[in-house]
């Protein structure tokens, strides 16, 4: 802050982010330290340059006002990035009361007798602020998973190929059971299907002659016949 009797000025230096083509502002904190009505003025080397609001005004007692200081959009820029403008702040005791349409350019005459508190700021340029590094290729949330790196710092290939193998081949494995699991019950069932044929053509055959022999069914036939009824119940359960 200034060491000007009247008004604190903050900052004596006006950094602008120079940018080609843009308008850039920054602000200009001005305090009361007394315990008058302080009028203020602010002139600039290129007023067709500079855009002050307010660059006219009245601070209360203690109290503090802000002013925005916007640079108009420039073509060019200077050569050394240095600028030579400047600006002058004047401040002025003013009477009890003082508003605004009360401030006269003569207030700010020191030829008119009035003592003025002067303090003069400079302009300088500074860099734009930088735009946020991107995110590293792979850190995305959802991005493939890295290989695992062991205590030596050196990429487990080795382990990781094998996991893939084993992971690629364990599928392979439990399909080809699966697939000779279901030919060993095809054969098992038509090998069932054929005997269970079989067995009822040696049974009509069977029927036919005792018919013939005897002309009716002994207990003996009867008997046999339950038995491979029983039989052919089975192999067709199995």
């Amino acid at each position: 802050m200034s060491t000007g009797e009247l008004l604190g000025i903050e900052p004596l230096e006006l950094q602008f982010p120079f940018e080609l083509k843009k308008q850039i502002s920054c602000s200009l904190h001005l305090t009361n330290k007394t315990n008058e009505y302080i009028a203020f003025k602010v002139k600039t080397t290129s007023p067709k340059k500079y855009c002050v609001r307010p660059n006219t005004g009245i601070v209360l007692p203690r109290s503090t006002c802000d002013i925005v200081v916007t640079m108009q959009a420039q073509r060019e820029a200077p050569s050394d990035m240095q600028s030579k403008d400047k600006f002058l702040v004047q401040s002025v005791i003013t009477n009890q009361g003082a508003t605004l349409k009360d401030i006269s350019a003569d207030m700010f005459s020191k030829d008119s007798g009035n003592t003025v508190d002067e303090v003069k700021l400079r302009v300088v340029y500074v860099s734009p602020p930088q735009p946020p590094s991107p995110v590293p290729e792979g850190s995305e949330e959802g991005s493939s998973p890295r290989p695992s790196v062991s205590d030596n710092g050196h990429i487990a290939s080795s382990e990781f190929v094998a996991a893939t193998r084993a992971a690629a081949i364990e599928p392979k494995e439990k399909s080809y059971e699966a697939s000779d699991l279901l030919s060993r019950l095809t054969d098992e069932k038509n090998l069932a299907v054929q005997q269970n044929a079989k067995l009822r053509q040696e049974l009509e055959l069977l029927k036919r002659d005792l018919s013939k022999k005897q002309g009716g069914f002994s207990f003996i036939a009867v008997l046999i016949i339950a038995f491979l009824a029983i039989f052919l119940g089975y192999l067709i359960k199995s």
